[in-house]
């Protein structure tokens, strides 16, 4: 018996959750071209300045874990729409701040709200698309961090030019709360659920002893060192290392994340068409990465750091979509929401520590090669992670097609509540 054709309500629902994770990501990539005129404002020291971001991360770790967890248990719709409504206001509430203590508290709690849209969103997508919409679903999904870097450098410099580094903040924030309330209007539940069981407690105890998700945890994570860690100095260190102007700086970052924005769902539709797995792309891609670091280290002028910038953006973006879509393979579509948030606040760990270890670094040897060496060790030890995760290849039997698949052929019905 064929399957039935996919709803096409599965658009409405890829394209709110890419909306969502697009301005949570503008909202933590704000922190980069804004960070040089917060530390003039403020009198922060530059070796100080990557506290602040660590700050956010811890929440987000936090609330990448827990957030899993909530999306199987309450649903996605509940989840988006309070934590939107929640960072977009603590946005504005950090643009109107003028203490360092309040707003390295407020950086915190922006990024607790901010960390469920990644498992959330997987979440949904993983139900309402095909399988083999997936690869390409993840890839548009993800295209959602790189777009947000965009976003942030091309607007943030000019604000800070003409209305202030704080205007930013209350300009993003806002956007953030109105999409809250698009999301509770529009958003339907996706949680797969068998037939005639109440909703109860996850159980995620299988997920503690999956030796695959904990290494490909361990891949993501170094490929968030070092493409967080890009985001997080780059800006500040061509300003301050190379001593090229802001605005040159912020064309700089918007090059290298605008490339992803086409990568990220061109690597996710060629991987689906191929079906030769994703583990080895993902490899090549972070030593690819680990390459392009190391080459952009040793450069010093404008255009040196403009032409080398496209490929580091491919680089340093394209496995994310690999990785997301791995997960619910690796985990069962049942707990693809508490699988994706425990896997990503393990990758976002390499986004709280990275901020913090390249300020001092950069600090005490003045050299702008040893903080991208240092950024460059992430990806590579990514690569060598997935050395040990199972050949993830599809087998041509109708047992390979995994929980999410088995769902859809029968026994399981969405909530659409």
């Amino acid at each position: 018996m064929s399957s039935p054709a996919p709803s096409r309500y599965r658009w409405v629902v890829l394209l709110l959750c890419w909306a969502s994770f697009t301005m949570t990501s503008v909202d933590r990539s704000t922190w980069g071209p804004a960070s040089a005129a917060v530390s003039d404002s403020w009198h922060v020291p530059l070796a100080a300045l990557g506290i602040f971001a660590t700050c956010y991360y811890i929440g987000y770790v936090i609330s990448n874990a827990a957030g899993g967890f909530l999306t199987d248990w309450l649903g996605s719709r509940l989840v988006l729409g309070i934590s939107l409504l929640a960072a977009g206001t603590l946005m504005i509430v950090f643009g109107s701040t003028t203490s360092v203590p309040l707003g390295l508290a407020v950086q915190g709690l922006v990024g607790l709200f901010a960390g469920v849209e990644f498992s959330a969103g997987m979440k949904l997508i993983t139900t309402w698309l095909p399988p083999r919409e997936i690869g390409l679903g993840s890839g548009v999904f993800m295209t959602a961090t790189s777009l947000g870097t965009v976003i942030a450098n091309a607007v943030v410099p000019t604000f800070v030019q003409h209305a202030g580094w704080g205007a930013s903040y209350h300009l993003f924030g806002g956007v953030t709360v109105v999409l809250a309330v698009l999301c509770v209007a529009f958003l339907r539940n996706g949680a797969v659920r068998t037939a005639g069981t109440r909703r109860a407690l996850p159980d995620v105890r299988p997920l503690l002893r999956n030796k695959d998700l904990l290494l490909l945890g361990l891949a993501g994570f170094g490929g968030l060192w070092g493409t967080y860690g890009f985001v997080t100095w780059s800006n500040t260190l061509m300003i301050k290392g190379s001593h090229i102007s802001p605005v040159d700086a912020g064309v700089v970052v918007v090059i290298f994340s605008g490339v992803a924005v086409a990568v990220k769902p061109l690597v996710g539709w060629v991987t689906d068409r191929l079906g030769l797995g994703m583990r080895l792309p993902i490899m090549v891609i972070l030593v690819l990465f680990t390459a392009s670091l190391l080459v952009f280290g040793a450069m010093r002028s404008y255009g040196a750091f403009l032409a080398v910038a496209p490929v580091l953006g491919i680089a340093a973006y394209a496995y994310s979509p690999l990785t997301a879509a791995m997960i619910p393979v690796l985990a069962g579509g049942r707990l693809a929401g508490s699988a994706a948030g425990g896997v990503n606040a393990v990758w976002q760990l390499g986004s709280v520590l990275v901020p913090a270890a390249v300020g001092p670094v950069f600090h005490a040897t003045g050299s702008f090669y040893s903080a991208f060496a240092l950024l460059a060790a992430g990806p590579l030890l990514g690569a060598a992670a997935l050395l040990g995760v199972r050949d993830d290849r599809p087998r041509k039997t109708a047992r390979s097609a995994g929980p999410v698949s088995a769902a859809r052929s029968g026994g399981a019905v969405p909530d659409l509540r």
